[in-house]
């Protein structure tokens, strides 16, 4: 035999001649040869067994088989393809599942639209271009850089799926799209909402699960790649011919614009995406740079303390944000009917008390979260709309409507913020002498959700601590109140305003109310829950004004932003209410020319302006000169 024949020329000069082998020990070597030739092959194209190499008797397989477990990577490779021998039909349905679960996860990732409503099946019916060209460019690459290719391509999958479900959180929450940008900041801020309304536990789970599901997601994806560019390298001549054909069907259908079930069969879902995303990243950073400059300019920048609103002088007056207070409240026919039942009866209840006032609608800078952007958008005259911006112009000396009190000196000047839990260094941007937040209230009842206190408790803490005391200069207060925060439950209920003490009074309340759990996923409930939690601010708000206001009380009060897209809808307006309330008629004759409604409800065809404007507007109706500065 060959083998025994080379063997026994390899025999060393001055060593026993080796006797006759069996035929069995010939057989014996040549395994153990091909053994080592296996092992020392790396190629991934070698490891693949043609059947008349793997065919050996049941007893060498096994042989084999015992011990896969302790000589490496190589016996375990040997171990599977005895199990592809002995299982011919199984191995086959295994390979052929695993590359039909490939397809389908690389497929659905370009197809993957980035809004929930468009999340049907037939969003899937399209020949998405990316795919035929990640198939001509695996075709058209040797091993190792088409297996370098398929990594990269599964990596992209992942970033693209990821920024796909982002721009679906975003959408159904702040009705926009994701901005890889200016958003990432925000993440911490939503982990901390989760945090406050389904407790730490939820939030830590849900921020590792988050973690886990990116890098599963990476994983799988580049897996799927690598096999589908294996697939497509074994059978490059089909694989060639069909690349050939998709793109002409592709190229066919762009061309004559065929459509399917409401879409273009030719799919570019996925360039078209990421280019969006980064049009966007772009737009972001050059807005960034124009920001800064017309941060640095201020109609009212140098006006002099006396020049500045010399009509409100002696009067108290009081700007209040209500959380999530927004057009839909007013006017959608699924949350209208409580909230302006109770807009009309506090506006009869304010005309016995002798207050009057007119109201109309502001555009906010903001949508569905982020108040901050809303508040200082509105008392600094400067459009807002992210979180760069809203770094920039807080670090800076840019006026504010309240500061503009401050500087006259003719006014003490407080913020009430039961909302900030921690240091809060806006407070002096804001121009504010002090600051009252949730450990300053003093309360000691239960949260409800994410709000500290019901809104009522805080309004009374604020009389107590702050409004009701006597000064020597009027004041001019800065709240903002928390009790419509979603989501919406459990909700707090008015109680009598001499029961209030230390909050203790509303645990009763807090405990039967509906969990935030059952609410938050529920639209109907959802859109039910925040309409009566609006009607409960403004209750508290104008039951307070009744209660402890005077002749030289001027109250502004107005939404920070629309609730969240899910409940007011994702073509909703950005429009909030606004009104201003007074017992002097001469402080509502100086805005005669707004033009705004009378009452606490705005007319649906009332003017509408932007948020950013209401600064200049309210400076200029109360006397202030403009004497500009920067630019």
């Amino acid at each position: 035999m060959p083998v025994f024949t080379r063997l026994r020329q390899s025999s060393q000069p001055g060593t026993p001649e080796a006797g006759p082998e069996r035929p069995e020990e010939s057989e014996a070597a040549a395994e153990e040869a091909e053994a080592r030739t296996e092992e020392a092959e790396t190629r991934p194209e070698q490891a693949e067994t043609r059947p008349e190499e793997t065919e050996a008797r049941p007893e060498q397989a096994e042989t084999r088989t015992q011990g896969a477990e302790t000589t490496g990577p190589a016996s375990r490779l040997r171990h599977l393809r005895s199990w592809r021998t002995r299982h011919p039909r199984a191995a086959r349905a295994l390979h052929l599942t695993t590359t039909a679960l490939a397809a389908v996860l690389v497929l659905g990732a370009l197809l993957l639209p980035n809004t929930l409503p468009a999340l049907e099946p037939v969003s899937f019916a399209r020949i998405p271009a990316e795919a035929v060209i990640g198939a001509v460019v695996v075709l058209g690459l040797p091993r190792r850089p088409q297996l370098v290719a398929a990594v990269l391509y599964g990596l992209g999958l992942t970033a693209l799926t990821a920024v796909n479900l982002l721009d679906m959180g975003f959408n159904e929450y702040l009705g926009r799209g994701f901005n890889a940008a200016l958003d990432w900041d925000l993440l911490p801020d939503a982990q901390a909402y989760v945090g406050d309304t389904l407790g730490g536990g939820v939030a830590t789970a849900a921020a590792v699960g988050a973690v886990v599901l990116v890098l599963l997601v990476a994983a799988v994806m580049v897996a799927a790649a690598i096999r589908l560019a294996g697939v497509l390298a074994r059978h490059r001549a089909r694989a060639t011919k069909g690349a050939l054909i998709a793109g002409t069907v592709w190229i066919t259908c762009s061309a004559l614009g065929l459509t399917l079930f409401g879409g273009p069969i030719a799919s570019e879902r996925a360039a078209g995406a990421l280019r969006v995303h980064a049009q966007r990243t772009v737009e972001s950073l050059r807005d960034e740079a124009a920001f800064v400059r017309q941060a640095k300019a201020d109609t009212f920048g140098n006006t002099p303390p006396e020049q500045l609103l010399p009509d409100l002088r002696g009067k108290d007056v009081i700007f209040t944000f209500i959380e999530s207070y927004g057009r839909s409240a007013v006017e959608d026919p699924a949350i209208a009917p409580g909230v302006d039942r109770t807009l009309d009866a506090s506006t009869e209840a304010l005309a016995k008390a002798g207050f009057h006032a007119r109201s109309g609608w502001l555009t906010s800078a903001t949508f569905g979260g982020s108040s901050w952007l809303g508040h200082s958008t509105t008392m600094s005259g400067l459009w807002i709309d992210n979180q760069r911006r809203y770094r920039t112009v807080t670090a800076g000396d840019h006026l504010t409507l309240t500061k503009a009190f401050k500087k006259t000196g003719a006014w003490d000047t407080v913020g009430v913020m039961p909302g900030v839990q921690k240091g809060w260094p806006e407070e002096k941007w804001y121009g504010l002498d002090k600051l009252y937040d949730s450990r300053d209230l003093r309360y000691r009842g239960p949260k409800f959700s994410w709000s500290t206190m019901p809104d009522q408790y805080a309004l009374e803490a604020f009389q107590r601590q702050v409004h009701g005391k006597k000064r020597d200069k009027p004041l001019m207060s800065f709240v903002i109140l928390t009790s419509s925060h979603q989501p919406w439950a459990p909700i707090p209920k008015m109680v009598g305003w001499d029961e209030l003490g230390d909050g203790r009074v509303f645990g009763p309340i807090q405990k039967a109310g509906n969990k935030a759990a059952d609410i938050i996923t529920d639209t109907a409930k959802s859109q039910q829950e925040y309409g009566r939690s609006i009607q409960y601010s403004v209750t508290s708000l104008t039951q307070w004004l009744q209660r402890y206001g005077t002749d030289d009380t001027v109250l502004v009060f107005l939404g920070d932003h629309q609730p969240m897209a899910r409940v007011s809808g994702i073509r909703a307006s950005r429009d909030v209410p606004v009104s201003l309330v007074a017992k002097d008629p001469k402080v509502l004759e100086k805005v005669s020319d707004w033009n705004w409604t009378e009452g606490l409800k705005p007319d649906r065809d009332a003017p509408v302006w932007k948020m950013d404007s209401f600064r200049d507007r309210f400076l200029k109706a109360y006397g202030s000169t403009p004497h500009p500065s920067g630019g």
